[in-house]
Protein backbone atom coordinates (compact mmCIF):
# COMPACT_ATOMS: atom_id res chain seq x y z
CA UNK A 1 0.00 0.00 0.00
CA UNK A 2 1.56 3.46 -0.62
CA UNK A 3 1.91 5.72 2.01
CA UNK A 4 0.15 8.71 1.95
CA UNK A 5 2.18 12.54 1.51
CA UNK A 6 2.05 14.50 4.98
CA UNK A 7 -0.93 16.75 3.28
CA UNK A 8 -3.06 13.94 2.41
CA UNK A 9 -2.57 12.47 5.82
CA UNK A 10 -3.30 15.89 7.06
CA UNK A 11 -6.19 15.84 4.80
CA UNK A 12 -7.71 13.07 5.57
CA UNK A 13 -7.31 13.28 9.36
CA UNK A 14 -9.07 16.64 9.13
CA UNK A 15 -12.32 15.08 6.95
CA UNK A 16 -12.02 11.89 10.33
CA UNK A 17 -12.30 15.20 13.27
CA UNK A 18 -15.26 16.47 11.15
CA UNK A 19 -16.90 12.88 10.95
CA UNK A 20 -16.43 12.49 15.09
CA UNK A 21 -17.64 16.28 15.40
CA UNK A 22 -20.67 15.30 13.68
CA UNK A 23 -21.87 12.68 16.01
CA UNK A 24 -23.84 11.02 13.81
CA UNK A 25 -21.76 7.77 13.54
CA UNK A 26 -22.18 4.62 15.35
CA UNK A 27 -20.14 3.76 18.31
CA UNK A 28 -18.29 1.18 16.60
CA UNK A 29 -17.47 3.20 14.07
CA UNK A 30 -16.52 6.30 15.85
CA UNK A 31 -13.91 3.65 17.54
CA UNK A 32 -12.58 2.99 14.13
CA UNK A 33 -12.27 6.19 12.98
CA UNK A 34 -10.91 7.53 15.86
CA UNK A 35 -7.89 4.82 15.93
CA UNK A 36 -7.25 5.96 12.18
CA UNK A 37 -7.42 9.33 13.08
CA UNK A 38 -4.65 8.75 15.77
CA UNK A 39 -2.66 6.81 13.43
CA UNK A 40 -2.86 9.70 10.83
CA UNK A 41 -1.84 12.30 13.90
CA UNK A 42 1.52 10.38 15.02
CA UNK A 43 2.32 9.79 11.31
CA UNK A 44 1.97 13.58 10.97
CA UNK A 45 3.95 14.18 14.08
CA UNK A 46 6.33 12.02 12.80
CA UNK A 47 6.97 13.60 9.74
CA UNK A 48 7.07 17.23 11.54
CA UNK A 49 9.93 16.17 13.59
CA UNK A 50 11.73 14.92 10.83
CA UNK A 51 11.17 18.43 8.77
CA UNK A 52 12.29 20.11 12.06
CA UNK A 53 15.75 17.57 12.33
CA UNK A 54 16.45 18.38 8.72
CA UNK A 55 16.02 22.57 8.96
CA UNK A 56 18.12 22.26 12.26
CA UNK A 57 21.04 20.46 10.22
CA UNK A 58 20.52 23.16 7.29
CA UNK A 59 20.54 25.93 9.52
CA UNK A 60 23.94 25.11 10.97
CA UNK A 61 26.47 28.02 10.34
CA UNK A 62 29.96 27.74 8.07
CA UNK A 63 31.50 27.38 11.77
CA UNK A 64 29.18 24.60 12.68
CA UNK A 65 27.28 26.89 15.16
CA UNK A 66 23.72 26.04 15.06
CA UNK A 67 21.21 29.17 14.33
CA UNK A 68 17.59 29.30 14.81
CA UNK A 69 15.52 31.09 12.65
CA UNK A 70 11.28 31.55 13.38
CA UNK A 71 9.24 29.58 10.48
CA UNK A 72 5.86 30.24 10.34
CA UNK A 73 3.50 26.81 9.77
CA UNK A 74 2.07 28.41 5.85
CA UNK A 75 5.70 28.11 4.86
CA UNK A 76 5.75 24.63 6.32
CA UNK A 77 2.69 23.54 4.26
CA UNK A 78 3.68 24.36 0.60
Amino acid sequence: MKELSFEDSLSALEKIVAKLEDGELKLDESLALFEKGIALSRTCRERLDAAERRIEILSRSADGELYTKDLDADSLRN
